[in-house]
């Protein structure tokens, strides 16, 4: 495969780097893009030095197969035509395209085979918190339709790029130093702090990182499913977790939906109240998995079920999704038949 990853050295781009070199992918060429500040820079991949080129209206893209783009949406959409004019796959990670008709978005252990028909060759990654939460509530439709989920998301200072990670950190040493802290990258100081708004709100008071889950969940799952989210910034540096409470058409069993969360691809199960056990941020930063535990029925509705999950927002949330994405393509032959 000639591989091409666009905004390489964002937090997402280099993410894109080490699931690469983790992921059984044969990679005949890679190349690198990013701005003409990155332009220059370079990156070791599996032995070899690669040099960042600078993103042009050219004809760069003319021998790969497929593209990963993580430079934001304007990006993505002004680059998109020069990226796939030769018949590249385009695996955005932007907002740019997701809710656009002809362009799926997609979850492999939800529903890959959208990927199949992608008529402009962008194939759309989906928003982090939405990722996670749909690998899961997936294993429990198998059982009964979901008719309503209530989600409260508390996402880690990555979700806002190398630059929350940094802000983070630096509050942390500068609160402990007995200074105050800087506030840049966030619009509140985030150490010792919860901030409920992710993204700029809408007409409706929620925000669009709220709306996004209603959107894209109902797109993934092709459902009716109604989603009312709350989504809140804490101060964890890396690895999102999320309180979901779930409404089905009819009753289920706990045990049931326990051994439904325990076969269901790309889950791990953590889950024993007894011995303390259940999913926590600090243990599953940097791997792979969605992980659930603390499933209980919801005392307010006999057709309600309530659980914690737990995944990693840079990794399962953004590069390995789309890098999944692209190994399905592999195995359904899409580039043989180029």
């Amino acid at each position: 495969m000639n591989i091409a990853i666009v905004g390489v050295s964002g937090a997402v781009g280099q993410e894109f780097l080490r699931v690469l070199s983790e992921r059984d992918l044969k990679i005949k060429n890679l190349k690198l893009f990013g701005s003409a500040r990155s332009a220059g820079r370079k990156y070791t991949f599996r032995n070899k030095e690669y040099e960042v080129l600078e993103l042009k209206h050219n004809d760069d893209f003319q021998d790969i197969d497929i593209a990963f783009t993580s430079a934001g949406g304007g990006i993505s959409q002004e680059f998109a035509e020069t990226i796939t004019k030769h018949g590249a796959i385009m695996i955005d990670n932007s907002n740019a395209f997701r809710m656009e008709q002809d362009v799926p978005l997609v979850v492999p252990e939800v529903n890959g085979e959208d990927a199949l028909s992608a008529p402009r060759k962008i194939i759309a990654n989906p928003n982090c918190t939405t990722i996670q939460m749909v690998v899961a509530l997936n294993a429990i439709e198998k059982l009964s339709h979901i008719k309503r989920v209530h989600v409260a998301t508390y996402q880690a200072a990555s979700g806002a790029g190398a630059r929350g990670i940094e802000e983070l950190i630096k509050q942390t040493k500068e609160l402990a130093e007995g200074k105050d802290a800087s506030v840049e990258k966030f619009a509140y100081q985030l150490a010792h702090n919860l901030i409920p708004q992710i993204d700029v709100f809408m007409d409706n008071d929620y925000t669009k990182e709220e709306m996004k889950m209603y959107n894209e969940t109902r797109k993934i799952m092709h459902s009716d499913i109604q989603v009312s989210a709350t989504c809140v910034r804490v101060p964890v540096t890396r690895a999102h977790s999320e309180a979901i409470w779930v409404e089905t058409e009819q009753p289920i069993e706990i045990e049931e939906a326990k051994e439904a969360f325990k076969n269901a691809p790309g889950i791990v199960w953590q889950d024993n109240p007894a011995e303390q056990v259940y999913p926590m941020p600090l243990y599953i930063a940097e791997k792979d998995p969605v992980y659930v535990g603390r499933v209980r029925e919801d005392l307010t509705n006999p057709c309600g079920l309530t659980f914690w999950c737990v995944g990693d927002q840079i990794k399962k949330g953004a590069a390995l999704n789309a890098v999944q994405i692209a190994q399905y393509l592999i195995e359904k032959g899409v580039f043989s038949k180029k």
